[in-house]
């Protein structure tokens, strides 16, 4: 296979690439900085195709969903921007048929970790919001399912039925209490799936990684610029979107914590990102869509505990862990924070819907 360098010479760079090192903290795709002789730099990416099992699709949605950002953007410059190969794709087949693609660096920002602030996790679901509203209109079902059923829950039950009952790991006798949890809201993880069915929740153009850290910040004002890491881009729903980041960022814990009187779902941070959100947003949601966003935030928060709680019974070979017992540990906080949810139901509507009136 060619160095990693070598695959830059296949796109149309500013200048000669003269510079490569590994870049950022994501774990499944290899991404490098790159520096050309006229010091631009651009980020390089390798496809990680045992995890992203369709790289063309991925690709294609990625060069749609970027092109239309660009053509809606008050500032072209701060969007994700693919730059062509030497024939004019949007991304790179080499010999081996691996998969590349470079993006033009954006200069002058930062991604954060974690929200030190309530303000910082504001600008985030700013971001998701300015996100969505910019793609309002485009064309969602076009976009190519990467990750068939992704957020299907009941989906996502039905092979957590299945693994318990099999029980490969003769674990299943030492979590009941876990696995009674998940399958009394079996029923209710259906909500959202049968609302998009009917026609009531619109296909909509989803990020499905809407963590703070996926979000470009001006490195002065702390202001958005941008979302990246599109590798996800599928179409879905705008409330399930808007759910994965409460589940993440509004736990007062991390997401495998042992002590759960450390986890609890924040009121303060939830109003922060649903006012950011639903601000960028305007008017394109629906009124089932802003009706269902709390859904959204819980169904997303058991999906994962469920998911979780499979990998566990089934001997954790999905979710990578760096200790005996944490996909367990991850499932039993989210489990925590829906517990939690259904006992601040009321306040959470209340939140959502003053934002909604702003």
């Amino acid at each position: 296979m060619l160095g990693i360098q070598e695959q830059a010479y296949q796109f149309q760079l500013d200048g000669t690439p003269m510079f490569c090192t590994r870049y950022g903290n994501g774990h499944i795709n290899g991404t490098y900085l790159l520096l050309d002789t006229n010091a631009r730099l651009y980020l390089l990416q390798k496809i990680n195709k045992n995890i992203f099992m369709n790289p063309e699709g991925l690709m294609q949605n990625v060069a749609a969903v970027t092109a239309y950002l660009r053509a809606r953007s008050a500032n072209p410059k701060n969007e994700m921007t693919l730059v062509p190969t030497l024939e004019g794709k949007n991304w790179l087949v080499d010999v081996d048929g691996e998969y590349w693609c470079v993006y033009n660096f954006i200069a002058n920002a930062v991604c954060l970790e974690q929200a030190n602030t309530p303000a910082e996790f504001r600008e985030s679901g700013f971001a998701f919001g300015d996100f969505q509203r910019k793609l309002a209109d485009f064309p969602a079902h076009t976009l190519v399912e990467t990750i068939p059923h992704f957020h299907d829950t009941p989906k996502r039950f039905e092979t957590f039925r299945a693994v318990v009952e099999a029980d490969p790991m003769g674990r299943a006798k030492t979590v009941q209490k876990e696995i009674e949890f998940a399958l009394a809201r079996e029923e209710y993880a259906a909500t959202l799936m049968d609302k998009q069915r009917s026609g009531e929740l619109p296909l909509r153009v989803t990020h499905n990684d809407t963590k703070l850290n996926n979000v470009l910040l001006d490195c002065d004002t702390r202001k958005t610029l941008c979302v990246v890491d599109l590798d996800t881009v599928m179409p879905g729903l705008s409330v399930t979107d808007f759910g994965d980041s409460i589940r993440f960022g509004a736990s007062t814990a991390t997401e495998d914590e042992k002590d759960l009187d450390k986890v609890t779902m924040s009121l303060e941070l939830l109003s922060a990102y649903t006012e950011g959100f639903l601000c960028a947003c305007g008017k394109s949601l629906t009124d089932c869509e802003l009706a269902h966003l709390a859904d959204g935030a819980k169904m997303m928060t058991l999906e994962c505990g469920t998911r979780f709680l499979t990998d566990y019974l089934q001997g954790d070979v999905y979710f990578r862990i760096h200790r005996d017992g944490q996909n367990l540990d991850r499932c039993r906080t989210q489990f925590k924070l829906v517990a939690d949810m259904e006992s601040k139901w009321s306040e959470m509507q209340r939140i959502i819907e003053r934002a909604a009136r702003r």
